[in-house]
This record gives structure tokens, sequence and C-alpha cells, in this order.
């Protein structure tokens, strides 16, 4: 068991005010795997201040050099790929093999692209007679969620770090251990004092603290709708800025022009990639009324495949859930769908056969689900599809659009500029045209209540940056 007692404020270990302790849970045991500490409110204001006094000197430090410290983090993290990915296969519950490959594989990838980018950015350029310029927003606070833990860290603290802000770090409680791992590999890269706290605890202490400090000049957040609604709220009252990556209630439209087979299974990887705990994950997948039969074959056939067990498995396909409480919300909509007059075509609410301990879920599938039923409106965070028919392509790109989110998407045509003329109508941050592959580098984020700002690439970069133009007077021709 890990047993993380201290918190990284101002380049040092330090001792949290409060004494509670948080256990972390094992996704697959239901064992208590680790404690870190319950951060007490006067936590996060020590780690804003130390963030405030080591700004100017971050901010000022040359973008190359900025870059250099990335590299190391990266590398760091790269020499220490198994141990975390072990870690949070074990927290999260993500397959070992996609663990290795997303859970660090993404974070390694996404700090050495942070120093490349900060290496080649364009800080400034003249604008007729103005110098205009880039410069750091200031003291970042980051609220990262727990279904991709260090990616999302990393999405927030890489690009921060890399523009010149400082930066105080609250991991999700429900899976902390991965941040401890990437606060031990920023100390020994030999980040100066302040440049990067973590704190620890819950969000309606440390992170309201976070989110409404007048020392803090922007909050980054990733997580559900409600907690993001929370967030701005009490942002507002400083006018800081505020980044949300939200929920998403993605919708695969089906052609009556798509490869069927290819396209079913190609929704169904998207729905349960990481159990389903994926806010962009794609949940409801329109088909042609006419083909509804063929899709459930289709459907059936390809569930069965999805191995489901112990993620530290090397053949395991689909993991366990994060805690209790998420399987016992995944399976509560699962039987409302049924309630709600939807058809299961694989899956249910049992517990998958000889998982009884573990916060398991069977893949589940619910045909013929109204537009307007709650599966179909809500976000489950499950490996839960609904399959919806339309009539006419209008009809689809309605029902994709009839969505308080915006995240994700896909269009699957045996015609890749019908599909894209599709896309174009769907009010979404990502679409995915028959099966695209997932681009690190493009703007990632969302319309409507998926959220606002954008992560990944030079995008996620601009958004830690504020524009100053200085207005210069040219000399009398």
């Amino acid at each position: 068991m890990q047993q993380r007692d201290k918190l990284f404020i101002n380049g040092k270990w330090v001792a949290p005010h409060g004494t509670g302790q948080i256990d972390v849970i094992h996704s697959t045991t239901e064992e208590v795997m680790g404690r870190i500490p319950e951060g007490h409110a006067r936590d996060a204001e020590d780690a804003i201040q130390a963030a405030r006094a080591a700004f100017d000197g971050w901010a000022a430090t040359p973008p190359q050099q900025r870059a250099d410290y990335i590299r190391k983090i990266a590398e760091g993290l790269k020499a220490r790929t198994e141990e975390l990915a072990q870690l949070i296969a074990a927290e999260v519950g993500m397959p070992i093999k996609l663990a290795r490959a997303i859970q660090v594989g993404g974070p390694v990838f996404n700090w050495s692209q942070a120093a490349k980018l900060v290496e080649s950015f364009t800080f400034e350029e003249e604008v007729g007679n103005s110098l205009v310029v880039r410069e750091p927003v200031g003291v970042v606070a980051a609220i990262t969620p727990w279904n991709y833990p260090l990616n999302q860290i990393t999405l927030k603290v890489a690009p921060a770090l890399a523009a010149g802000c400082t930066v105080v770090l609250k991991p999700s409680e429900v899976a902390p251990l991965n941040a401890f791992v990437l606060a031990e590999v920023i100390e020994a890269a030999g980040l100066p004092p302040g440049v990067f706290n973590l704190v620890t605890g819950y969000g309606p202490v440390v992170g309201e603290v976070l989110a409404s400090h007048r020392e803090v000049d922007m909050v980054s957040f990733t997580g559900s709708t409600r907690a993001g609604k929370r967030v701005s709220e009490l942002a507002a009252q400083t006018v800081k800025r505020v980044a949300l990556e939200l929920g998403g209630k993605s919708a695969s439209v089906i052609l009556d022009d798509a490869d069927l087979p290819a396209a079913v299974k190609g929704t169904i990887n998207a729905c349960f990639l990481n159990s389903g705990q994926t806010c962009s994950a794609h949940t409801r997948m329109l088909v042609p009324r006419a083909r509804y039969d063929e899709v459930k074959e289709i459907v059936r056939k390809v569930v069965a495949g999805f191995t489901v067990g112990d993620p530290l498995q090397e053949t395991t396909k689909l993991g366990p859930l994060i805690s209790a409480a998420q399987k016992d919300r995944v399976t509560g909509y699962i039987q409302r769908g049924l309630n709600e007059g939807a058809e299961l075509v694989a899956g249910g609410t049992e517990p998958p056969a000889g998982l009884d301990k573990g916060f398991f879920v069977q893949p589940t599938v619910l045909g013929n689900v109204d537009p307007k039923a709650t599966v179909a409106q809500e976000e489950i965070f499950g490996p839960v599809l609904s399959i919806i028919c339309y009539d006419t392509e209008e009809d689809a790109v309605r029902i994709a659009n009839d969505s308080v989110y915006g995240l994700g998407g896909g269009v699957w045509s045996g015609d890749e500029a019908r599909a894209i003329r599709v896309a174009r109508r769907i009010r979404t941050g990502q679409v995915d045209i028959n099966g695209g592959p997932f681009n690190m580098m493009a703007p990632f984020g969302g319309y409507k209540q998926s959220g606002n700002g954008r992560e990944a690439g030079k995008y996620g970069l601009e958004e830690f940056l504020e524009y100053k133009a200085l207005q210069l007077k040219k000399p009398a021709a």
C-alpha cells in the first residue's frame, strides 16, 4: 500500500495543516491501495502564495530554458512508465496494455510536445504600429479528474509551465497516486521552488479555495458539468479566466451508405474505451431504421469479444469502473433505460460472470432507444451504448444535435465528402470521420455545456497566454 503523508509546496514535501487522510480504493480488489493527505484550505493558500512568489522569475525564464525543464519531466515520466501504468490500471481500471499506451504514453508525448511547442512558438509580432506580445496569464489552478488522471493533469500543467505560468494542482482524490509520482519527477527535474505545487483533498475544500482565490489568475477544470458550473460561479467573483472541459453525450452517426460492420465495431470501441469512463465516448449510435435488425446482430458479435476482467491481466479488454458509487450509478442507468422502453441487445445489470468482487459492469447495449430517453440525454460514464434509429439524414443531424453537450462524435459514410458535410452540421468540438484516429495535436474541447476553451497542441498552449499590445511611435516620414 502506498502511504503519502506530505504535500508538495514551494519545492518541498511538507506536512499538511490537517490530520485527515483519504483512502484510495483498488478498482478490482475493492481494497485500500493507498492513502493521501486530506488537504486543508490553508494548504491551498500556502501553495497559491508559493506560486505567486515564483511567478515573476519563471515568467522571465527564456522559453528554451523552460523547454529544457519540461523535456526532463517527459524523460522522468517515461523512465517510470511501467510503475505508472500498473498504478493507474489499479486506480482507474483501464486494462494494462491500454494503460501503458494511453494513460502513460499520452502524457509522455504531451510533455515532450509542450517542450517542442514552446521552442518554436511565436510570442510576439508586429501589427501596424503595435508590437503584440503573448505573456503568461499568471498563477494557474489546475483541477483534474480521475478517468485519465495523469493525461488530464499533463494537458493543463505542461502547457501552463511552457507558457511561463506557475501552477497549483489539485488532482482527483479518487485516483491521485499518479500525481505524487509526477511531483517526484518534477522535483528531480530541478524546477524552481513554487513553480509547481501539489495539494490533494476534496473539491468543496481545496478546489473552492483555488477557484475563488484572488491570487489565482486562471482556473482550468476538467470534470462534471455540475462541478464546472460551481467553479465558474466562484471564479466569476474575481473575473479570472476559466477553461472547462466537461461532460459529453457524443453521437456516432452511421449513414445509410456506410460500411456497417466497420461502423458498428468502431462505435462500440469508441464507447467502451476505459469502460466508458471517457467524456468524449460515443454513447449514442444513430442508425438507419431499416437496418436496425442487422445492426443488432453485429453488435452482439462485437460485444461478445470484450473480455471483462482484471485490468492487470494482459488479455483483458474491459476492466472495472473506478468505484462502487460509479458502478451503482451505471447499473441504475441501465435499469432506467429498460424501464423507459429500451430493448436489451447485450449486457444488463447483473455483474459479469465470475466477477462478484470489483466494480465490474457488463458491456451493455440498449436498442431502440427514444432520443428523449434519459439514457440518450444524460452522461452515464460507463460501458453503455444506446442505439437510436432515424429515418433521414436530416433527422440524424437533428438527433445528434439534440443534447446539452457537444464534445465528440463520429460520422460514417461510404462517401467521405458526404461524411464531412454532415460532420460540419454537428455542433461538437471533435468529429471522427469513418473512425479517424485521435490526434493529440488537434484542439480538444466542447460546445454548449461540454465547456469552453481548448486543450492539446498549440491550442492548449494559447489558453495560458494573454495578449499585450505595445503601441509604438513611428518616426515621422
